[in-house]
């Protein structure tokens, strides 16, 4: 009976030690495709802003670095819905820090700067560094 028990303890680690180790890359390109697809919705919401003078440009933080900082900066005009943009970046940053986190996802830690300054032409708002 003590073999019998040992013998199962034995099979049950070994299965153990040797499981399939998945579970960080479960669910990876899934979720890499949500946040691919929630991007290009909030950058074709961004890109449908025009403007008329350099006080509508505004700009906000977009995306989320493993080690802290935006990926990038996107800028936009008040011609658009406002809200709905910055809702849907803050929904993006923090799908992309979960996916960092669950993916264990690392990156280069270079800060990325904000623009010093923003300026309407052609009806476009372009950052100025």
């Amino acid at each position: 009976m003590k073999n019998t028990f040992f013998a199962l303890l034995l099979i049950c680690l070994t299965f153990t030690a040797f499981k399939c180790d998945d579970d960080a890359s479960f669910g990876f390109e899934e979720d890499k495709k949500e946040l691919a697809s929630l991007k290009k919705t909030i950058e074709d919401l961004a890109n449908t802003s025009v403007c008329d003078e350099n006080t509508q440009c505004k700009f906000i933080a977009f995306g989320s670095k493993p080690c802290g900082g935006a990926w990038s900066y996107l800028i936009y005009s008040t011609s658009i819905d406002v809200e709905k943009l910055e809702m849907l970046v803050e929904e993006y940053n923090q799908k992309n820090t979960d996916f960092n986190t669950k993916h264990g996802i690392i990156s280069d830690c270079s800060a990325v700067m904000p623009p010093t300054g923003l300026k309407c032409e052609n009806n476009t708002c372009i950052a100025v560094y």
